[in-house]
């Protein structure tokens, strides 16, 4: 490490990202290319940024500095999240989580982040734009359902069926173009992945996209908090035992197809099912369950996208499955 780094903490939403200073000093830039150049312009020497994953809103910036040679850290919300409550820090502005950022980043020296691949961030922006088509699908399904229990025209109706159709051609397309760019540059790892029983396709891709496939974890530990599914203890008053709970930061989309995943997995996966039933034989309830099972699931993807073996009904790990 640099012996004079300085680390700077950003924030970033949709429209602006705010930054915290060495100095205690705080700007506000719009996000955008203009903001990342005025950010540029006011970073000290030996300047290291550090910000948390914010879907699209980060890649863009974190990008830009890249190539600008500024080392970049993108750390997990909850890791940061963590940080704050252990400081016993309740203030939320965005001032004050680049702030936090910063103090953490100071404490903990981040790893510089390493850009993904151009295939991958390719493919994330097909799946936003599927994502964004999957929200008007929704609202356009929502007008069909009011229009159809009041007296509106039938010229309305037809309208709204006509996008919705196109909507659906345009789904299917986007899914075929992501698995065509998978399979291209990770085919092998896309074939193995959704050898396990639970794990479908579509899930196989978003976990390979969301994970720049897998190169950045040595964990089930890492993946399970990545995308939200690492269990957290919540403590009551001065009791110690707290109720546990999954933390739901970091990938929601994906999260969610786990959690369907989990379904298939505790009928049709060995372990899966063993897991399953013997946590409700305990007496914890089905969701939570669930929730082990998908986490088993992390767990049997990273084992089978580091050893580069199918999966096997049969193997046992050494390493138990973390307990919910």
């Amino acid at each position: 490490m640099i012996k004079d780094r300085q680390y700077i903490g950003i924030d970033i939403s949709k429209d602006t990202f705010d930054v915290s200073f060495r100095d205690g000093n705080h700007h506000q830039f719009n996000n955008c290319l203009k903001g990342f150049k005025n950010l540029l312009n006011q970073l000290p020497e030996f300047a290291h940024v550090v910000m948390e994953p914010t879907g699209p809103y980060h890649l863009k910036l974190a990008l830009f500095l890249v190539e600008q040679a500024v080392p970049v850290s993108v750390v997990n919300a909850l890791t940061i999240k963590r940080f704050a409550q252990m400081r016993l820090k309740i203030t939320k502005t965005d001032k004050a989580d680049a702030q936090m950022i910063r103090q953490y980043a100071n404490r903990d020296h981040p790893d510089e982040w390493l850009p993904p691949e151009a295939f991958i961030i390719e493919a994330r922006a097909l799946e936003q734009l599927s994502a964004l088509l999957v929200k008007q699908s929704t609202a356009l399904k929502n007008q069909q359902h009011s229009i159809k229990t009041s007296k509106e025209s039938k010229a309305a109706l037809q309208v709204i069926k006509r996008h919705l159709n196109q909507i659906k051609r345009d789904l299917k397309k986007l899914d075929e173009q992501l698995e065509e760019l998978v399979k291209e540059q990770l085919g092998d790892l896309l074939s193995i992945v959704t050898s396990i029983p639970g794990i479908g396709k579509k899930t196989a891709i978003a976990l390979i996209i969301a994970t720049n496939g897998f190169e950045n974890f040595q964990s089930a530990k890492q993946l399970s908090s990545f995308f939200g599914l690492a269990p957290t203890i919540r403590h009551s008053g001065s009791s110690i035992r707290g109720k546990s709970r999954i933390s739901k930061s970091g990938n929601k989309e994906v999260r969610n197809l786990l959690f369907l995943c989990s379904f298939t997995a505790y009928k049709h996966n060995k372990s899966c099912k063993q897991l399953y039933d013997r946590l409700v034989a305990k007496g914890k309830s089905p969701k939570l369950a669930l929730i082990a099972v998908a986490n088993k699931l992390l767990k049997q993807v990273l084992a089978i996208a580091k050893t580069g073996i199918p999966y096997d009904p049969d193997f046992k790990s050494i390493n138990p499955v973390m307990n919910i």
